[in-house]
């Protein structure tokens, strides 16, 4: 999160730098924007999670921390990533070894890898 900045004031500052207004984004996202706008003046914390969700999917924000995602990376495709480095961390050197040797081997199959790969 930028320095001293709460939650709100992190959204309405990414939102008005990707959307005309307040109310467009509250427009495209389905949310009500006296919600939006409540939301944004008093703190997030009332607001449901499942919709600051949303709100960080289409900004590319973590939800966690509300930093910018890496561009053209999906929220999931990120927190994946995260789980695969925190568990690879983990192991010493002759399993982290043995993990990068899975990787190739399965990097070789065809049903494994992805298209854009």
């Amino acid at each position: 999160m930028e320095g001293g900045m709460t939650k709100a004031e992190v959204l309405k500052k990414v939102i008005l730098s990707q959307y005309k207004s307040v109310r467009q984004f509250a427009v495209e996202m389905d949310i009500p924007y006296s919600t939006l706008v409540t939301a944004l003046e008093r703190g997030i914390e009332g607001m449901a999670y499942s919709t600051v969700i949303r709100i960080c999917e289409a900004l590319s924000l973590n939800p966690v921390d509300f930093s910018p995602l890496d561009e053209g990376e999906g929220l999931s495709a990120q927190i994946t990533t995260k789980r695969v480095m925190e568990r690879y961390s983990r192991f010493n050197r002759a399993g982290r070894k043995k993990i990068l040797e899975i990787l190739d081997d399965y990097s070789q199959i065809e049903m494994y890898t992805r298209e854009d790969s």
